[in-house]
């Protein structure tokens, strides 16, 4: 039985530990912010005892929270144990990371989280990066986890995923734009019905899931946006449309 340690028990935290439970980890959480046993996880109070011949620690702690709490942790692990860091950065961020554990000794691992997790909790697509990629990849594929190593080191995943961010945020910031315009028009409901007839079979349902989604996570996603801003800036190729995207989920994490 594969013991894991989930740092982090927000939703997403959430999501995975129970996930991992049901597919057959011996799963522990630790967050001093939040208490979870109510929705059946087994929580303990200090970080030690969540670590206890833990095999895989997963951070999903938030990238503001990321370097601070990998420096309490790593030196708590046993020998051998993977460190896995969940939380969404660019890839500098990332690299650092892998420095820290580096200095512990602790072969680390950096990974994009591919979809939103409470589609598929735990069964959520992975890319991954970094020293420990293979040793992860086949530690959450016996738990039933899509994952893809890149190769490369630490921050090579949280690029791609930055990447594909341009597109799948920059969408959304073009479905807000029409929608406001549309609205203002009198034809919102006509001008949506058309995008999503151009997007295919699932177009209804994804047009809804991306205006929905920037109001609820605006604050997380215009982070990430400003991540990817940061990445195309350090690949030198123009940003106008992610510099847009910005200003909309900007605008409603303000009114959130």
């Amino acid at each position: 039985m594969t013991a894991v340690t989930v740092l982090g028990l927000g939703e997403a935290g959430r999501l995975y530990a129970l996930g991992l439970a049901e597919a057959g980890a011996d799963v522990r959480g630790y967050d001093p912010f939040t208490d979870a046993r109510s929705a059946g996880i087994r929580q303990f109070d200090s970080p030690t005892e969540a670590l206890a011949a833990a095999e895989l620690a997963i951070s999903l702690v938030g990238a503001g929270a990321a370097g601070s709490v990998a420096e309490q942790v790593l030196p708590l692990l046993t020998p051998g144990a993977v460190f896995a860091d969940f939380n969404t950065s660019g890839p500098d961020s990332k690299a650092g990371l892998a420095e820290v554990a580096a200095r512990h000794g602790v072969p680390f691992v950096d990974v994009a989280v591919m979809a939103p997790v409470p589609r598929a909790g735990s069964r959520t697509p992975l890319l991954v990066s970094g020293p420990a990629a293979d040793r992860f990849a086949a530690l959450m594929e016996s738990l039933g986890a899509p994952v893809q190593t890149v190769p490369g080191p630490a921050g090579a995943a949280a690029g791609r995923k930055l990447l594909r961010s341009v597109f799948m945020k920059g969408l959304a910031g073009l479905v807000l734009e029409c929608s406001a315009a549309g609205q203002a028009a009198g034809a919102e409901e006509w001008l949506l019905a058309e995008i999503a007839g151009e997007l295919g079979p699932e177009g209804p349902a994804l047009v809804a899931r991306l205006i929905q989604g920037s109001h609820t996570h605006a604050v997380r996603r215009a982070h990430e946006v400003e991540d990817s801003l940061a990445y195309l800036g350090t690949l030198g190729t123009p940003a106008w449309m992610t510099e847009g995207t910005l200003r909309w989920l900007s605008a409603l994490a303000a009114d959130s």
